[in-house]
């Protein structure tokens, strides 16, 4: 009986524990009060960020929210790169972010991070310096890649890149300082690089504000355009080769 009685009281026990603890989750799981963001921000503001936040909170409670899941789906919000979130009591939410740092423009609608990944710059005007990039579909990262190589490149000339393209058929072309633009094509990309440094160190640096275009695609020369000229006209040093 003793044993039968010390059962009983075990059983009872458990089920005051359970009860409680029922009752205590259900006192902690509230609504989601208030929303806590902190963050060095410098283009988009937090009163922005609050208002793309609030529909992932609206509706739910402080405990029975996921964590996971709500950093997954804050994550995807255009300007953030990183979301670190955590409750606070009481019945509030800590989301600490970090801003993606746009490195240069993607396909005229879209910026890229220093990753060379696409994201979209809405609701804020991007830098009107940045170098304007664009390539299929997946190619972001190679692009910019490309870009950042090119950038040491052209420097030593005392020339930047302002626009970088990547052709469907693995082309590639370029304009230097907002004005000429360079076909390179697909094929021997530096041996055509060095081939227009010389040139350019030689004749064509000083001419620069008379260039239209200049053609690497040729096996041992370069092609120049003109300003005034037609593509007819235009000097060649060399009979072009496919791409």
């Amino acid at each position: 009986m003793r044993l039968r009685g010390s059962l009983v009281g075990a059983v009872l026990l458990l089920l005051v524990l359970v009860a409680g603890g029922r009752a205590l989750w259900l006192w902690l799981d509230r609504p989601i009060e208030r929303v806590s963001i902190r963050g060095e921000l410098n283009h988009v503001t937090a009163d922005y960020l609050r208002r793309q936040l609030a529909p992932l909170v609206d509706d739910r409670t402080w405990l029975s929210i996921s964590l996971p899941e709500l950093r997954r789906q804050a994550r995807e919000i255009g300007w953030l790169a990183e979301v670190r979130v955590s409750r606070e009591w009481p019945y509030g939410l800590a989301f600490e972010l970090g801003e993606q740092q746009p490195v240069a423009r993607w396909n005229d609608d879209l910026l890229l991070n220093p990753q060379g990944e696409p994201f979209d710059p809405e609701p804020v005007v991007a830098a009107a310096d940045l170098p304007d990039l664009a390539g299929p579909s997946g190619s972001s990262a190679e692009v910019l890649a490309y870009h950042e190589r090119l950038e040491g490149r052209f420097a030593e000339l005392g020339l930047s890149i302002s626009q970088l393209r990547l052709e469907a058929r693995g082309a590639w072309r370029l304009q230097l300082d907002d004005s000429i633009w360079v076909m390179l094509g697909r094929n021997d990309r530096d041996a055509r690089l060095g081939r227009l440094a010389a040139a350019w160190r030689r004749q064509l640096g000083s001419a620069m504000s008379h260039i239209r275009y200049i053609d690497l695609r040729y096996p041992n020369g370069v092609a120049v355009a003109w300003h005034g000229e037609t593509d007819s006209d235009q000097a060649t040093l060399s009979s072009r080769e496919e791409e």
